[in-house]
């Protein structure tokens, strides 16, 4: 069994992509518009004029695959009830990977030591998504 996570953007998948990309290092593996669907939805099931839209996409960070999509368009997306974990190996990726997440974001907590680990910080990225970059030793 493996667990993914597959996250919407309503709209800005490609932004969001781009942005992860430059951040964290992100590879494309795969990216669908809607308009290269194979098998295309029902009509009317669709907003019109998102066909150039991401329907799907995956991205390896690391050795994790997140997937992505722009979801329906339907307004701002809102991720909440989870955070994404970033676990690197020292103070220095920690700083970089939380200063790239932090812009245009908000900080939710600063990096700092903590018990269970010598870096741990919290931030909400441009998009909402929350992440939480630890070092493990």
């Amino acid at each position: 069994m493996h667990v993914q996570a597959y996250l919407f953007f309503e709209g800005r998948c490609e932004e969001a992509v781009e942005f992860y990309r430059s951040a964290l290092g992100a590879e494309v593996e795969i990216l669908m518009r809607n308009r290269e669907n194979p098998e295309p939805p029902p009509p009317g099931m669709l907003p019109p004029g998102i066909e150039e839209k991401i329907l799907h996409t995956s991205l390896r960070i690391g050795d994790t695959v997140v997937m992505m999509s722009d979801g329906m368009c339907s307004g701002p997306g809102a991720f909440q009830g989870f955070s994404l974990s970033l676990a690197v190996a020292d103070a220095d990726a920690a700083g970089r990977y939380f200063a790239a997440l932090s812009e245009g974001g908000q900080v939710r907590m600063p990096l700092g030591k903590t018990f269970w680990s010598p870096c741990f910080g919290m931030v909400a990225d441009r998009f909402g998504v929350l992440w939480m970059v630890t070092v493990i030793e």
